[in-house]
């Protein structure tokens, strides 16, 4: 049943401790994130603890990443893009076969206005990965920003992906997809999975709760609140028909829960809902495995 293993997301330096902490609940993998850049962090040294604390417990790195633009030629943007290249080069020491992050943006301009940067940048990032045996998972998230005027991150629903793996053609670069991103947009996330399996190479356990209610009499730009990010089995995704097709279409990743989110099972509550998810997430995708 562990061909899509269920785990989740730990963040950049402190990861090994966390690691640690998770010992004995029962995830199977996990995500390395670091936000903008990978500061002082030694990546090698870093490896070493992950493996020391990765060897108390049947689990994996699925992948690694950074999350920043690295499209804009900025302070941030360069950090984030020299970080970008160096979780690059040492994504194998955590035995990770995937570098995740946003797809980058020029912030305030349009999609279409992105991606000759795109194609600079994560073309010599693509050329990278390939050197190296790995693959690119671009996070679906739009991080503020619409078509007309991008934030962080242009890879944000199918029209944009039409455009950016026509830009960077290799089988090197793909998504990290999770439904709740498709969701907070009004987007159905089943249609896409058909047609997207084959791109998808990591899964975000993120769910959301849409109130109908609130988008027939106050819109989406109102005063009031028409969604909210859920801890998968608390949201309205259902998540057995998600694994289901994904299995069906092929995919054989991992889905690692992304926590931090929920307006409920927050602070105190966090793991609480996080090992709920755990089991939610495993019963969603068969139980125990049964060979007779």
């Amino acid at each position: 049943m562990q061909n899509i293993k269920i785990g989740t997301l730990v963040g950049g330096k402190d990861s090994a401790d966390l690691i640690r902490k998770l010992k004995g609940y029962g995830f199977e993998s996990y995500a390395i994130n670091f936000w903008q850049n990978i500061g002082d962090t030694d990546l090698a040294v870093l490896a070493e603890q992950v493996k020391e604390a990765l060897a108390e417990q049947d689990a994996q790195i699925s992948c690694i990443g950074v999350y920043g633009n690295a499209l804009m030629d900025t302070t941030e943007g360069l950090a984030t893009k020299e970080s970008f290249e160096k979780i690059l080069n040492a994504a194998p020491l955590f035995g990770a076969k995937i570098v995740t992050g946003f797809a980058g943006g020029l912030l305030g301009k349009s999609v279409e206005a992105s991606l000759p940067k795109f194609k600079e940048v994560y073309g010599e990032f693509v050329r990278m990965a390939q050197a190296n045996g790995l693959k690119i998972a671009l996070e679906n998230c739009p991080m503020g920003g619409s078509w007309k005027s991008v934030g962080q991150n242009i890879a944000f629903n199918p029209d944009a992906w039409e455009l950016i793996f026509n830009e960077v053609p290799s089988e090197a670069l793909g998504l990290q997809w999770e439904p709740a991103h498709q969701l907070m947009q009004l987007i159905d996330p089943m249609p896409q999975l058909k047609k997207w399996t084959p791109k998808i190479y990591n899964v975000h356990g993120k769910d959301a709760t849409i109130d109908k209610t609130v988008l027939r009499t106050h819109g989406m730009t109102g005063k009031e609140p028409y969604a909210w990010n859920r801890t998968p089995g608390f949201g309205d995704s259902n998540w057995i028909e998600i694994i289901s097709r994904l299995r069906m279409y092929g995919y054989e990743g991992s889905i690692e829960i992304e926590g931090w989110h929920d307006p409920v099972y927050k602070g105190d509550l966090e793991y609480t809902g996080q090992i709920h998810a755990l089991h939610y997430l495993k019963q969603c995708r068969g139980g125990e495995l049964v060979l007779i």
